[in-house]
């Protein structure tokens, strides 16, 4: 996107996959494993769900970006499990309870890039609020030191921060992100949207956001096919400045 539009005013973050490396893959590919292996072991031969079936591929095509529910269901509709309409809801309470325990295990880490992003885009006087449909990104803010502030919490960083906040309708419908452009106090039109999930950037533009896509697995085609306005590997890339402009684009090549 390199035409002016309206000047940005707010930036709104996803939290899994764009300032964390957090274990959501893990829990959802390990809880249903152990569903598959265990109690529901009578029914692994009328689906397709194997061992290496639950692939990052999967997980991002299926899951990510997605409310616990909405993906406990299509996780177990793509795999074919029956009944996955009521099956879901003992996989979304087993996905929980081992994503908890590895949190409390501290398998997850920050993304750098993610976290001198949010200061910049704050040093620049843009608003900037969190809006992961994980009702635990709370807690990974919590343990995340703000970039070059000792003592202060990423989370504390944040204007507005709507994580997990219970929605009718999860992305790709863009409520949440309105909400949070409703929260921040300014026109969706003048918000850019940090994703590194289709649904996500889906749920952006549905809303008239600007989309940022982060490619953090080689996804580029992928969140650019679904609407993203911007595509980079490292948010670094993005120059921040231009923002303030009303710009989405790239930093020039040797800026500082």
């Amino acid at each position: 996107m390199t035409e002016t539009r309206s000047k940005f005013e707010a930036v709104i973050f996803d939290v899994d996959g764009v300032l964390v490396d957090s274990p959501h893959e893990a829990a959802w590919q390990e809880s249903l494993a152990e569903l598959m292996t265990g109690d529901w072991q009578d029914l692994r031969a009328e689906t397709s769900w194997h061992e290496d079936a639950f692939t990052p591929e999967v997980y991002r095509q299926v899951l990510s970006g997605r409310p616990r529910m909405d993906g406990a269901r299509a996780a177990l509709e793509f795999f074919g499990v029956p009944d996955a309409e009521h099956r879901a809801v003992e996989y979304a309470d087993r996905k929980q309870q081992r994503l908890l325990r590895l949190i409390d295990e501290r398998r997850f880490r920050a993304y750098e890039d993610g976290v001198r992003f949010v200061a910049a885009v704050r040093a620049a006087g843009l608003a900037v609020a969190a809006a992961s449909s994980s009702k635990n990104a709370g807690l990974f803010l919590k343990a995340i030191p703000a970039q070059g502030r000792p003592g202060v919490t990423l989370l504390e960083q944040f204007d507005a921060d709507l994580s997990g906040r219970p929605v009718a309708h999860g992305k790709p419908d863009p409520e949440l992100f309105l909400t949070a452009a409703a929260e921040l106090g300014v026109p969706p039109a003048t918000c850019v949207v940090v994703e590194d999930a289709i649904s996500g950037v889906q749920a952006a533009k549905s809303g008239g956001m600007a989309a940022l896509g982060v490619a953090r697995f080689g996804d580029a085609e992928d969140l650019a096919r679904a609407g993203a306005d911007l595509v980079v590997a490292s948010l670094d890339e993005v120059d921040v400045d231009a923002l303030t402009l009303g710009r989405l684009v790239r930093r020039a090549h040797g800026s500082d």
